[in-house]
């Protein structure tokens, strides 16, 4: 085995848009051959061991890994599988480098995730052609899934518009909302706030379960969601049941597509968007961190634009007025962190 402490390879200035290449293996000769056949395509890092590996390629993910099976310590089964288990790199294509040439090891390979398998020695231009196959085909299969997503989103967001256009609103309601979601929930994350609970990937869950938390209304009265006058209780009673109805509708979703975990926080949304910090919102009486904090954040998105926008029943109020009633409130309906993160920050959601 070949001793020394290997690092990240510098990329040169010309080469910052070719894709990145991470090649892990104990062999620092075995390493320099390597780059010596790739460094003119891509921009290669080098790592000796799995745990360097991960840590190399959690703060530069690269385009694809190259990674040698046959490593002391963390091998590179094991290596493969800590990679499956963080939600960005699980997504890099990564091809085996071996000299084992039996069938198990092949099988093996294959079987833990691994998008191909090469045997040492290998020849430099299939080498080169296997890594350009695999890169192209994720770079396409991340632009499909990206597609996806963007037409799915859509179609929630007008379908939410549309459930919002029942009680007098023209749908915007939905997109703002959405937007004051996404921005409030990045302070959070950039200020290290709630960090068991939320991160970029968590907040980008919400934000696209953001325009459901209405659907509810869907098993409401027109006449009760177009009522100009004061709500009777029974009235009240069936508009509060719009956030069961909508909890009991997305849970059926969830149950029909479960890998669509954005489901799972709609559900809670649409749930409890309209509990309160101090314990008399509605529909469980939660109170405090016992509220989802997904359901926290849209109860501030919420409240801002129906107090800002033309109700039914109300002008609208200015943006001042807005943050004074809601600052009243700061510790009894809201979370006082939340509260005070968005009123630290009013002109990110003015005029939105």
């Amino acid at each position: 085995m070949a001793s020394g402490t290997v690092q990240a390879q510098a990329a040169p200035e010309a080469g910052e848009s070719l894709p990145g290449i991470l090649v892990v293996d104990d062999n620092l000769a075995n390493l320099q051959f390597v780059r010596s056949q790739l460094s003119d395509c891509y921009r290669v890092a080098l790592a000796k061991s799995g745990p360097q590996a991960l840590a190399m390629a959690a703060r530069s993910v690269p385009d694809l890994i190259l990674l040698d099976i046959d490593m002391p310590g963390m091998d590179g089964f094991e290596t493969m599988e800590n990679l499956k288990r963080h939600h960005v790199l699980s997504r890099v294509p990564v091809i085996y480098l071996t000299a084992s040439r039996d069938t198990e090891t092949e099988l093996r390979a294959l079987a833990s995730g691994a998008r191909d398998f090469l045997t040492k020695p290998f020849e430099k231009e299939i080498l080169r052609h296997r890594i350009s196959l695999h890169i192209r085909f994720n770079q396409y299969q991340h632009h499909l899934e990206d597609t996806v997503k963007e037409l799915e989103d859509s179609m929630v967001t007008s379908f939410s518009g549309l459930i919002e256009c029942r009680d007098g609103n023209t749908g915007g309601h939905v997109v703002r909302t959405r937007q004051y979601v996404e921005i409030l929930g990045g302070l959070l994350v950039d200020r290290g706030l709630f960090p068991e609970d939320l991160n970029r990937r968590e907040l980008g869950l919400i934000v696209r379960a953001a325009p459901l938390h209405d659907i509810g209304k869907i098993g409401v009265s027109d006449a009760i969601l177009l009522k100009e006058g004061r709500l009777t209780d029974e009235e009240y009673a069936q508009m509060k049941s719009h956030t069961v109805i909508g909890a009991r509708i997305i849970d059926g979703m969830y149950r029909r597509a479960p890998t669509q975990h954005y489901l799972n926080y709609a559900r809670k949304i649409a749930e409890g968007h309209h509990e309160r910090w101090d314990g008399k919102g509605y529909p469980n009486g939660l109170a405090g961190t016992g509220i989802p904090l997904c359901s926290r954040i849209m109860a501030v998105a919420d409240v801002y634009d129906a107090l800002v926008e033309d109700r039914i029943y109300r002008p609208a109020l200015s943006h001042a007025e807005a943050m004074r009633i809601m600052a009243e409130e700061r510790g009894r309906i809201f979370d006082p962190v939340l509260l005070d993160v968005f009123l630290g920050n009013d002109a990110a959601f003015r005029g939105r």
